[in-house]
């Protein structure tokens, strides 16, 4: 578990006492060897899997001379987070429930953190792993050019708020877009970017009436959420957008 603590809590003093701080949030590092005992024989697992896959795409390689689509051995980032939701069997777990209705959950930074760690440390017992970011960009880029109409709720900034936007550049500009955040643009960051800013760039269309809150998301989108998705027949708002993107081939 994570423990409630203070913004002002000396960095030295957690330091010492194997405690990080992420906000007013503690984090013992205990937390992240359970983590490393959980996620890395499953890296192993998906690597023998990716081993196993590249000799079965050597084996048919041929089959694309005859029009055959050939599945990549490399995991992408999506991949490997449905792989997580599959293997932690958690109902309080959103990505066990991503998994269970296969709804892809993307992370262009997925390297940048306690994953990449477990990552790094593999390499040097067995090399070879590969990160298929390449696979993900298209995949997230069709979702956005295939898709009758797309909206953004965003929650926060930094990587997921660009890759998110720049997906939509790709179809010329979302059609609606909540930003929810408390950064500011005087710095020139992309987290603080207004909407208008990205309908210049074709990431938000002209004509759509964009949004930016300036809250903390925890407030703001439970609030959101409420007055929205949750309001009414949840059967009723499936029916309005049923011809979206969202439930494409969905038998739900």
């Amino acid at each position: 578990p994570s423990y409630m603590g203070d913004f002002k809590l000396r960095g030295s003093e957690l330091r010492k006492k194997g405690l990080n701080r992420i906000g007013n949030l503690i984090v013992p590092n205990y937390n992240y060897c359970l983590f490393e005992d959980w996620f890395s024989p499953l890296l192993t697992k998906m690597h023998d899997e990716q081993d196993e896959s590249i000799k079965e795409f050597i084996a048919t390689k041929a089959a694309e001379d005859d029009g055959v689509a050939i599945p990549s051995p490399y995991w992408t980032p999506s991949r490997v987070i449905d792989r997580l939701g599959a293997e932690i069997n958690d109902e309080s777990s959103v990505l066990y429930w991503a998994h269970k209705h296969q709804i892809p959950v993307f992370c262009p930074a997925l390297t940048d953190g306690s994953i990449g760690d477990m990552m790094y440390f593999h390499t040097y017992k067995r090399p070879g792993f590969v990160l298929d970011t390449v696979g993900d960009i298209r995949r997230i880029n069709d979702e956005a050019v295939q898709s009758y109409a797309t909206g953004m709720i965003i929650l926060g900034g930094g990587v997921v708020k660009h890759h998110v936007c720049n997906a939509n550049l790709m179809r010329n500009g979302a059609d609606f877009a909540v930003f929810v955040n408390t950064a500011h643009e005087f710095d020139g960051s992309d987290s603080g970017a207004s909407p208008d800013e990205a309908v210049s760039w074709g990431k938000i269309r002209m004509e759509a009436k964009p949004v930016k809150v300036c809250c903390d998301a925890t407030i703001a989108f439970p609030l959101i959420v409420s007055q929205t998705f949750a309001k009414g027949s949840v059967s009723g708002w499936k029916q309005s957008v049923k011809d979206t993107r969202c439930w494409l081939g969905s038998d739900e």
